[in-house]
């Protein structure tokens, strides 16, 4: 798949913009400051429905304006479509086909991006939290019914977390209503924790090739899922929902004095190995870049795996903070396979004999000007 087209209205910086994209490298170039990873946010807006950086939409909407809006024309092998969204401080509204989708869950999915900025290289070193928003983003675009079962968790962790703290200030606990509570948690949490398993499984199945071909075969990755609680991937979802209500049991108290849900794949890791060594303690800044590396090229070649299609990658001032051997191996493996989108302040760090007829577009002041090919 790729993006053909891009327009902006009232979007950050950027009064006004419309601009024609090629299927293959498009570089955006310019000083800081100036608008280029506001073009990358939009981009991944279109996509998600929200933004990487902010999770306030009202900080989208430009100086002054009532709206933003963000428009794109997608091309797919089989398949030709645009896509909407709509800012304002009443909310937002994502349209497919000009049509409006009353659930986003139904949206997310018909772009398919993955964004790779300095701050994925935190991914290995970064908190947990940081890794199951990793897991969430890439698997939700993925899967439609991981999509949904992640919506609904999120709903019911709400409502129970919410029923803990109340209770533990009233001193009253509504047993059959917690049950009640506990089994919808826990049906729904086995739903996630069954797909997680298997997508950290493929995942270290594209990653490991990819890791030993950058540290020259030097390196294995190995990955495992870690759950909250003692919890196995060969386990079905009927047993893992025991498993979940076992801990609700088991910790009632501990819950009720804390007035949160402390067990469920909301409090789960990732966990990186490196020669049987955990990376994340012990790894140096070396291996966890390539670690990170090889998760983002597993993953385009994972959702190609999934979907059919190949995504749209954002490379957000990145290549600047790898060093040549890492750079040379990322922009050969997206080399005339995938749509890949590159901001950077010059092109002097970059191996510029490895960018196949590159669209380069200079940006000041939110202006986009494309220099002539």
């Amino acid at each position: 798949m790729f993006l053909k087209k891009l327009t902006l209205r009232g979007y950050r910086n950027y009064d006004a913009a419309d601009v024609t994209f090629s299927k293959q490298i498009n570089v955006f170039l310019g000083e800081n400051a100036q608008g280029k990873t506001n073009i990358m946010e939009s981009i991944y807006v279109l996509a998600m429905t929200r933004s990487h950086r902010t999770a306030n939409d009202k900080e989208l909407i430009g100086w002054n304006q009532e709206f933003a809006r963000v428009s794109g024309l997608v091309e797919k092998a089989n398949d030709s479509f645009p896509l909407e969204i709509i800012l304002s401080k009443k909310g937002k509204k994502a349209k497919l086909n000009h049509l409006e989708q009353k659930k986003l869950s139904r949206y997310i999915g018909h772009l398919n991006v993955i964004l790779f900025a300095p701050e994925d290289l935190s991914l290995v070193k970064g908190s947990p939290s940081v890794r199951r928003k990793f897991l969430d983003m890439e698997m939700g675009q993925m899967s439609t019914l991981y999509l949904y079962h992640l919506v609904e968790y999120q709903k019911i962790l709400k409502q129970r977390n919410a029923y803990l703290k109340q209770n533990r200030r009233s001193g009253k606990l509504d047993e059959t209503y917690l049950a009640i509570l506990n089994e919808q948690l826990a049906a729904e949490g086995a739903e996630l924790l069954a797909q997680r398993f298997s997508f950290v499984k493929r995942l270290q199945n594209w990653a490991q090739p990819i890791h030993s071909d950058i540290s020259q075969g030097q390196e294995m990755l190995t990955m495992e899922y870690a759950s909250s609680f003692q919890v196995t991937s060969e386990e079905d979802k009927e047993q893992l929902m025991k498993d979940l209500l076992k801990q609700y049991a088991k910790h009632k108290q501990r819950e009720y004095e804390q007035g949160t849900t402390l067990y469920g794949p909301h409090r789960d890791d990732i966990k990186f190995f490196v020669n049987e060594k955990n990376v994340q303690t012990y790894g140096s800044q070396g291996q966890q870049r390539t670690t990170a590396l090889s998760l983002k090229l597993a993953e385009i070649e994972l959702m190609h795996d999934m979907t059919g299609e190949y995504p749209v990658l954002l490379l957000d001032d990145v290549l600047s903070e790898l060093d040549d051997e890492r750079q040379t191996h990322l922009l050969k493996t997206i080399q005339d396979k995938v749509q890949t989108f590159l901001t950077t302040t010059s092109l002097d760090g970059v191996k510029k004999d490895l960018l196949h007829h590159p669209r380069i577009f200079n940006v000041r002041s939110g202006h986009i000007e494309m220099e002539s090919e």
